[in-house]
């Protein structure tokens, strides 16, 4: 349907008329200074041409300022209600991008891949299909940065985790740093759902908050959060003497991610394979399950440009014609 936003405006549409037997009037009154007694027969040679010529000029001004008027009262189309599930929660995912994500202890496809790739891969479907969550970004290593607010554009968010960098943001892990972020955007925020996804492979050293100090906030805020430990527990490189097993992920604090999940009401859990993070995201999807609340919200497209473009233009051919 098409509605108009400032339907008053049509009052104005007899404007021109108005003004017309207005200034009718004032011209009978004045006198004429000079009478000139052959004056019809000099007017008689173009008088039929400038009276068609003034006619459709006239016509042309009309719809042009009917034109005017319509794109005045702000024309708008209204397309049919569309239904959006809106769970009311808010969810932020704090991701690990040190240097110690680069190693490759992780497989996608049977082929070797880094940590952060494998996040990349199975975060981004999980945040496809948070559909009526606000989702967020945070990107952390020797600092914590907001990467993306909350929103509902998932396709947006899911883009800039997409193209973040392992050691763009240092090549230390500062988890109190993102943890305290976090809360501070969630803590603005009115949802009663406030949920944090950390996920890191290390323990933290840089930054200035303590990470079990910021659980705390986040209880006081009413956060939960749910970490995750990213890394296998053995992996085989070759070395001067030969192959060895080697633990890589000998620096991963679990007790400390363990105890700031616990505090929040969250859950700790540990992905050692591409395939335990998929598990650990469906099980998130129960935990935190969207809500089938609907809004409904009709597409609006504004319409006012048509005919006030149309308008501009019959004025200029009027322009044009009168100066000939």
């Amino acid at each position: 349907m098409t509605k108009f936003i400032w339907p008053w405006i049509f009052a104005a549409l007899p404007l021109p008329l108005i003004c017309y037997f207005l200034l009718s009037k004032a011209k009978s009154s004045v006198g004429k200074a000079l009478k000139i007694p052959f004056f019809r027969e000099l007017a008689g040679f173009s008088e039929n041409t400038n009276k068609r010529n003034s006619n459709w000029l006239k016509i042309c001004a009309i719809i042009a300022w009917v034109l005017l008027i319509l794109a005045a009262a702000r024309p708008q189309w209204m397309g049919e209600p569309v239904s959006m599930p809106i769970s009311g929660r808010d969810l932020l995912l704090a991701v690990d991008i040190s240097g110690s994500m680069k190693a490759k202890d992780m497989e996608i496809r049977g082929q070797a891949v880094d940590r952060l790739t494998m996040i990349k891969m199975v975060a981004g479907e999980f945040i496809e299909r948070r559909e009526g969550d606000r989702i967020g970004l945070i990107l952390f290593g020797s600092r914590a940065y907001l990467q993306a607010p909350l929103s509902l554009d998932r396709q947006t968010v899911n883009q800039l985790l997409q193209e973040s960098m392992i050691g763009i943001a240092g090549e230390k892990t500062a988890i109190g740093d993102a943890l305290g972020l976090a809360v501070k955007r969630l803590h603005e925020r009115p949802g009663e759902r406030k949920v944090l996804i950390l996920l890191t492979d290390g323990a933290n050293t840089a930054g200035s908050i303590e990470p079990l100090k910021a659980a705390e906030l986040a209880k006081t805020g009413k956060v939960s959060i749910y970490t995750i430990g990213i890394g296998a527990d053995r992996m085989v490189v070759n070395s001067f003497f030969g192959n060895r097993v080697v633990n890589p992920s000998a620096d991963l604090d679990e007790k400390s991610l363990n105890e700031i999940a616990q505090l929040t009401g969250g859950r700790y859990f540990r992905a050692r394979k591409s395939a335990d993070l998929e598990q650990i995201y469906a099980l998130l999807d129960k935990l935190e399950p969207v809500l089938s609340e609907d809004h409904s919200l009709r597409p609006i497209r504004e319409l006012f440009h048509w005919p006030l473009s149309l308008a501009l233009l019959i004025a200029f051919i009027v322009i044009i014609f009168k100066e000939k």
